[in-house]
């Protein structure tokens, strides 16, 4: 399956160039990995794509 480091990473849109709080995702056929953009080293959250949409319509509420 491969690492993170092989991912596509792509930033938020909402993200800004101040250097603020930001995340990256990068998703696959069935996973959705998120990790925090300022510690890319540190380990990435997966979940199930269906949970990810769950979560991103909630939050677009």
């Amino acid at each position: 399956m491969g690492t993170a480091r092989d991912l596509l990473w792509r930033k938020s849109s909402y993200s800004g160039g101040a250097g603020g709080e930001c995340v990256e995702v990068a998703d696959r056929a069935r996973t959705v990995h998120v990790r925090d953009s300022k510690d890319t080293s540190r380990a990435a959250l997966s979940v199930a794509a269906p949970a990810w949409s769950v979560f991103v319509g909630f939050a677009a509420q």
